[in-house]
């Protein structure tokens, strides 16, 4: 081969590979936070907090954690790297964690504008809300479970696979902030006896970015099947109406794995409000009966109970939605995909519109299973 040509190419790769290196960093000279809390305190001024493993054998407590007071998330890193023995990296945050006081204002949203301005940063960490001051929560490691970022996000990941609660990004959140057929939903936490960490369900938020109202578990995997997102099963107690109760106990209850779950939805526009007609199929496994119960001879009957106790459980959650106008079904999807027209001239004020709307539910529950027993 020709020796210029073999010189060209060294040259060229020597161009392209050592620019690459320019900004390298060694691991032990970078502090690796793994969670970041945004917060307001008790005089309404920003907080701003982080928790990083400490890689250290001499180190009692395997965490550094750092609290300042910033009017930004860049100035706060600058002030936070300041009590680290290495360069402060935000590539490896594992859980963004937003106070529940900070969520009672609107346009809290802009102050994030770094993690997705700056490329070193993540956005895939989960976003979670705390219910309480995050300074509660940034403190606590509990010695028989693993750091407090790594059981956040587990419980995240667990958990939203079974519906019980969703899993939104900060880049899901900056596409739900900025869609206007959706507003926010966001994992919630708490402190149980101020040590334990509880899954609290899910937070909605409106348009702005404020808090509006929590979910439960059990709305959680409602609001989940209503979105047609519930791909795995999800498991469900209700109440069956003329089944007696006996003493104390609630034994009219019965609990089932709801499977293959598939919502349709049709849209229309007419008499100046927009209509959704929700139709959900599910094929359903008995769990538990506390009641006697011949599902072999009666099991249609049983169906028809089912489906209308999920009817009414899931169009109270769409009036608890309605009332508060918000909408983290993603129904204002729909409309525009199908009544773009009527929908442009209320995108601006969806909830509104959906707060009108006319949404009607139906579920038909197949019974495939009822266990070994009778």
């Amino acid at each position: 081969m020709n020796k210029r040509l073999v010189y060209a190419l060294w040259i060229t790769a020597m161009i392209v590979v050592v620019p690459g290196c320019a900004d390298r960093l060694d691991m032990e000279d970078a502090t690796l936070a793994l969670a970041l809390g945004v917060d307001l305190n008790e005089e309404n001024k920003l907080m701003m907090y982080s928790t990083s493993p400490a890689f250290s054998k001499r180190a009692k407590k395997k965490t550094l954690e750092t609290i300042e007071r910033a009017q930004t998330l860049r100035e706060s890193r600058a002030k936070q790297d300041a009590f680290s023995a290495g360069v402060f990296q935000g590539r490896n945050y594992q859980v963004l964690i937003v106070g529940k006081r900070l969520l009672q204002h609107e346009d809290w949203f802009p102050l994030l504008d770094v993690l997705f301005r700056d490329t070193k940063n993540s956005v895939s960490d989960r976003v979670v809300v705390y219910d309480g001051p995050v300074s509660e929560i940034i403190y606590l490691n509990p010695k028989d479970q693993p750091m407090m970022p790594i059981l956040l996000r587990g419980m995240v990941d667990t958990k939203s696979a079974q519906s019980e609660t969703v899993k939104t990004t900060v880049q899901e959140l900056h596409r739900q902030m900025y869609e206007t057929g959706v507003t926010p939903a966001i994992s919630e936490v708490k402190l149980q006896k101020k040590q334990a960490i509880k899954l609290n369900g899910t937070a909605l938020l409106n348009h702005k970015g404020k808090y509006i109202v929590s979910l439960n578990a059990t709305e959680s995997i409602l609001l989940r099947i209503l979105q047609n997102k519930a791909k795995k099963s999800v498991n469900l107690t209700i109440s069956i109406p003329g089944e007696e109760k006996i003493g104390p106990f609630d034994t009219d209850k019965l609990s089932f794995t709801a499977n293959n779950i598939k919502a349709k939805l049709a849209t229309s526009y007419r008499q100046n409000k927009f209509h959704f007609e929700i139709k959900i199929n599910m094929h359903v496994g008995l769990t538990e009966h506390l009641f006697p119960y011949d599902v072999r001879y009666q099991g249609k009957e049983l169906e028809v109970k089912i489906a209308e106790q999920l009817e009414k459980q899931l169009e109270g959650l769409i009036k608890k939605i309605q009332a508060h106008e918000i909408d983290p079904i993603g129904l204002g999807l729909y409309a525009r995909a199908h009544e773009n027209s009527q929908y442009k001239k209320v995108k601006d004020h969806w909830g509104e519109s959906l707060a009108k709307a006319d949404i009607h539910v139906s579920v038909k529950a197949t019974i495939d299973s009822m266990g070994p027993v009778k």
